[in-house]
This record gives C-alpha cells, sequence and structure tokens, in this order.
C-alpha cells in the first residue's frame, strides 16, 4: 500500500495511477470501523475539500434510537437496549456508547475461543493445487541446484547481490528445466524490484507498451525499478523484439529474456547488444537427483533421514503434503540407496520439471496396493515412450542394428519409424547405417557404403519428414544385401594382436619406412622395396609385417563364423530361414497412401 502524494490516502500499489486519474475518488482503501468507535466517511472524496475532523466516539443524544451505521450503509435492525454478550463478528458499538475497559479486558480473554468456534476452517497452502514441480521451486538463490551463475562465487550473484550500478538487462539461455524463470524470480526478489512475467507466446506489443507505461509511473512515484521477464523470447519475431529498445536502452525497465534457442540466431542483434548473455548448462544426473530427493523429503515426511529446507508454505498444515505409508510403498523410493529415484534422475535427461513430474506420478503410483518398482518403471516407460538420452535410445538403435544384420527388413523398418516418431535425430540413424554397410554387409556388397554416405547426405540437406523415405531405403537395402564380416573381423584380430606382450612396439621393416630425408635413406629407410604397379600383375616376394609377425593370418577366408544354431540342428521349423512366397498380385500405393 502506497500514500498517494495529493490526498494522503493509502491506495494499493497496483492501482496508483487510475487513483490520482480519477481525482483521488476511487480505488481507496477504507478499512472497517474498529469497535470501539463509529466512523461515518463519505464514500467520495472532492479534491478541493478539506478532511472532516475526526468525530466523538459518543453519538448525540437524537441519533440513540436511530439504526447504527455499518460501513457506511444504515442498518435495518434497531440498537438494542441492553448489553448484549460479545460476539466474534459483532463489531459495532453497543448503544451507541464505548465499552469501558474492564469490557475490553474481558473481550480479549474470550476472543480466541469465539475464533475458535465460529472462524474459517484451517488454511492451507496458497500452492497446494500447483504441481510438484510449481511448488519445489527454490526460494533463494542459495537453494538453486546446478547453476554456478548463481553460486557463491557466480558472476550472475554478484551482480545482483553487490551491483551498485543495478541490475542489467540479460538473456538467459539454457536448455529447459535448467531454472531460468526460477532465477529470474529470485533476482527480483533479491533486488528489491518490481517483477512482471509475461509470455511471448500469449502477450502482444499493446501488453508491452502498458507495462512500459505502468514501469514508468512506478519509477516517478516511488522509485522503484521494474524488472520485466519474457519467457520463450524467441517466440518474439524481430520487429516485437524492437519495442523493448528504447525502454531498455533508457533504463525505464530491466528487461530479463529466457530462451532454449540460441540468442545469436534468434534475438535481434539491436536487443542482444544491449542485453548481456548468460549460458545456463544443463542439470547433470546428481543435480537432478538432489533436486528429486529434496522433493521427496518434502512431499513423504520422515522419509529421508536428513531432509534440507522445505519451500512449502510453512503456514500450511501438514495435510497438503503426500501422506504415503511407511510400510506399504513409499519404501520403494529409498530402496537400494533410492535406486528407483536415480532412475527416474536419469530418466529426466537433464530437466529438472521433468523429473519433479515422474516423482510426482511415481508418488502417486506408489498409493496402489502391491505395486512394485518395476510395475512404476513400466508405467512411466508408457507414459514417456521414448526417451532420446535413456535406455529407450540406446535399445531402439540396437535392435534397429540386430534387425538389419539379421536380413529381417520389416523389423528395421519398424524400429526405424519408431525412433523417428519419437523425435530421434534422423542423421543419429544415418551414422549408424554407414556403420553398418561395413561392418556387417562390408565386402559382401560395397556399393552400400556409397548408398549409405549418400543417404546421410540426404538427410543432412532434406531434413525430416522427407529424408524418412530415404533413410528406410537404404536401411531395407542394407537388410537385404548379403552380408560378410570379413574386413571387421580381420580389424578385431589385429587389435587382438596389439594386446599380446610387445606385438604393439615391434619394429617396422626397413623397406617399408619413408624416406624423405637423405640421412634416412643412408641408413637403409626405403631400401629395397619393390613399387608393385612396376611388375607384372603386381606381384612381388616382399615382407610387409614386422619379422615376428610373417606369416601370421587377420583376415579370414570365410564371410562368417563356424558356430551352429541349435535350433536349426534339432529341426525348429520356426527357427529355419524359409523363401518368400511371390505374391499372387502386386499392390502398389500412390505417394498419398491410397
Amino acid at each position: 500500500m502506497y500514500a498517494c502524494p495529493i490526498c494522503e490516502k493509502t491506495v494499493p500499489e497496483s492501482v496508483i495511477n487510475r487513483h490520482i486519474d480519477s481525482n483521488c475518488t476511487i480505488f481507496l482503501d477504507e478499512p472497517s470501523p474498529p469497535p470501539t468507535q463509529t466512523q461515518v466517511k463519505s464514500k467520495v472524496g472532492s479534491f478541493f475539500t478539506t478532511p472532516a475532523p475526526k468525530r466523538d466516539g459518543q453519538l448525540k443524544p437524537d441519533d440513540a434510537g436511530s439504526s447504527p451505521l455499518v460501513n457506511g450503509v444504515a442498518s435495518t435492525q434497531a440498537a438494542p437496549t441492553s448489553r448484549t454478550p460479545f460476539s466474534f463478528f459483532n463489531t459495532q458499538p453497543v448503544n451507541g456508547t464505548k465499552r469501558p475497559a474492564e469490557d475490553d479486558a474481558e473481550t480479549t480473554i474470550e476472543q480466541p475461543d469465539a475464533a475458535v468456534k465460529l472462524g474459517p476452517p484451517t488454511k492451507k497452502a496458497k500452492n497446494s493445487h500447483a504441481p510438484l514441480a510449481e511448488r519445489m521451486r527454490p526460494q533463494t538463490l542459495d537453494d538453486v541446484t546446478g547453476q554456478e551463475l548463481v553460486g557463491a562465487e557466480g558472476v550472475l550473484r554478484g551482480l545482483v547481490v553487490t551491483g551498485d550500478k543495478g541490475i542489467p538487462s540479460m538473456i538467459l539461455w539454457g536448455p529447459p528445466g535448467s531454472g531460468k524463470t526460477t532465477i529470474a524470480r529470485l533476482i527480483a526478489q533479491t533486488a528489491g524490484t518490481r517483477f512482471v512475467e509475461i509470455n511471448s507466446t500469449s502477450s502482444g506489443v499493446g501488453e508491452c507498451k502498458r507495462i512500459f507505461d505502468e514501469a514508468k509511473n512506478e519509477l516517478r512515484l516511488t522509485g522503484r525499478k521494474t524488472i520485466i521477464f519474457c519467457d520463450e523470447i524467441h517466440r518474439f519475431s524481430k520487429s516485437q523484439q524492437d519495442v523493448f529498445l528504447g525502454p531498455v536502452e533508457s533504463g525505464q525497465v530491466t528487461l530479463i529474456g529466457a530462451t532454449t534457442e540460441n540468442p545469436s540466431f534468434k534475438v535481434g542483434n539491436a536487443l542482444l547488444s544491449r542485453c548481456r548473455t548468460f549460458t545456463l548448462s544443463k542439470l547433470d544426473e546428481e543435480h537432478i537427483f538432489a533436486i528429486l530427493k529434496r522433493a521427496l523429503a518434502s512431499e513423504v515426511p520422515g522419509l529421508v533421514p536428513t531432509p534440507p529446507p522445505s519451500p512449502v508454505d510453512d503456514g500450511a498444515t501438514p495435510d497438503v503434503k503426500q501422506h504415503v505409508s511407511a510400510s506399504s510403498s513409499d519404501h520403494l523410493l529409498a530402496r537400494d540407496d533410492f535406486a528407483l529415484l536415480r532412475y527416474l534422475a536419469a530418466f529426466a535427461d537433464g530437466d529438472a520439471r521433468t523429473g519433479l513430474n515422474l516423482v510426482e506420478l511415481a508418488l502417486d503410483l506408489c498409493r496402489r496396493p502391491n505395486i512394485t518398482a518395476e510395475d512404476i518403471k513400466r508405467s512411466l516407460t508408457q507414459t514417456l515412450v521414448y526417451d532420446r538420452a535413456g535406455d529407450q535410445h540406446y535399445d531402439t538403435i540396437s535392435a534397429f542394428h540386430k534387425s538389419v544384420r539379421g536380413s529381417d527388413p520389416d523389423a528395421a523398418l519398424y524400429y526405424l519409424a519408431r525412433m523417428l516418431q519419437s523425435g530421434e535425430d534422423p542423421l543419429y540413424v544415418a551414422r549408424r547405417m554407414v556403420v553398418i554397410a561395413s561392418e556387417d554387409v562390408g565386402l559382401a556388397d560395397n556399393t552400400m557404403l556409397s548408398l549409405a554416405t549418400a543417404a546421410y547426405s540426404a538427410a543432412e540437406k532434406i531434413g525430416m519428414p522427407e529424408c524418412r523415405i530415404n533413410l528406410a531405403h537404404c536401411a531395407t537395402a542394407l537388410a537385404l544385401a548379403p552380408k560378410s564380416i570379413r574386413s571387421y573381423s580381420g580389424l578385431s584380430a589385429a587389435y587382438s594382436a596389439l594386446k599380446e606382450p610387445g606385438v604393439a612396439g615391434l619394429p617396422i621393416p626397413l623397406q617399408m619406412r619413408n624416406a624423405p630425408t637423405k640421412l634416412m635413406k643412408n641408413l637403409g629407410y626405403g631400401v629395397d622395396y619393390k613399387y608393385n604397379p612396376s611388375y607384372v600383375n603386381g606381384e612381388v616376394v616382399q615382407t610387409y609385417l614386422p619379422e615376428k609377425l610373417v606369416g601370421r593370418k587377420f583376415l579370414g577366408a570365410d564371410d562368417f563364423g563356424d558356430k551352429v544354431d541349435p535350433d536349426l540342428k534339432t529341426g525348429d521349423e520356426s527357427a529355419k530361414p524359409v523363401d518368400r512366397a511371390e505374391p499372387e498380385e502386386d499392390l502398389l500405393l500412390n505417394p498419398d497412401g491410397d
């Protein structure tokens, strides 16, 4: 609340400008009269009228029989003729006279009991309905985890705490769930400035200009600066971003923009030159685990031995937290040194918001009877079908590779579609197929390497969704191509030989060595080397391996190994390769799938 500089009455901070524009007639803060006196004030004041003197607490005799006023409105009930016992809701004087001092003392003692009986129900936390990720936001800069910028020696913390020239405008660039919004709110809280939060997806230029005007009036009347936090600022067009140039440059407002995209490409150069860019690092697994453990200590009291301070409202009652019986299933989250919680931290992939949402879901699942850790993992896997940095990422690409190696084009196409549908990087799949072309197809069809390289180039130049067709072409060709692991097995054999004592350091034969200088030639480097193209069919008698390895073979003669599948040997019909039946009629689909 602020005192109006004109009428000296208290007015809410957010409407002080509109109050002044109305000649001090609206938005007045007029509390109810206290129980010791009756105040009769007019609702509308005049700019040129001197405030009336305070009236005496005693009413005139001719007013004794009139109806008392309740908040300026006449009551329809007549004034009582005798002293009425005290009531918690009775705020009007009795018989128009002030109560004696002994009545006040008696009232002071009786009031708490009445409040307990007649008062409203127990207050709950204001944000009890909010998701766990919102309730667990840090309350101070010291509570922020995993960001050195706001740590004890952080650059951003130094600007906020010890900066003499105020907080500069800045762009916070970081991945989702790294704490951009939280840090912006804590900066305003620490600096004691006015904080306005907007989102580029729902705010326009008109709203921004209105906020600029309010910030200008706020600075002129109270001297307090305004911080505007713009989330997803990269979604503003360059022309929309230009609306911040004047207010930011003049110091009228301080802009804190948050973005997950590279500011060099998504934020205009003019605005970028007026702001400092701070890069927030991706939270590692240990940081996410610490955040989830703190949330678990807040939601399930007593589960974590020494929980850190929780940001839950102190005025809230314990019933706003999720109480899970320690004998039922909350032990699943703490079993084996919080193994399930660590699994959720790894599943979050550096996103604290995702991790907290997973913990909230896991706590709900723990309420089911006879639930197990594997059931929770399976339920979460159904919720998030594919995590690009977790087990699903590696399991799916492994299944795709093995399906191509096993010459099963149907399975290869299934896993390819599954990865691309889930948002996997198509270049990652293309790189794996370049490896498959040499590792599994190899010498059996040398053209597959060229095809795989071309598929990678196509995916790089075209991108999704069209490049999925090129990837399917390459995956099908690799699956149907003949296979040979001769070169790959020979390389593995050579690597195995290097592990033998002394083999890795064997001297290279002199005739195989390079002789770029006269001294090296005099030492015998390159002497007696026979240049194969100079001979018929390139056939010469020459030793290439070190002396101790002469005669040793690394490249095998067979394209495959010598193991036999026991299922094939026992006559299992389902495991035997079968010839594909020719379709009776070819069914061709147009590009639209019809």
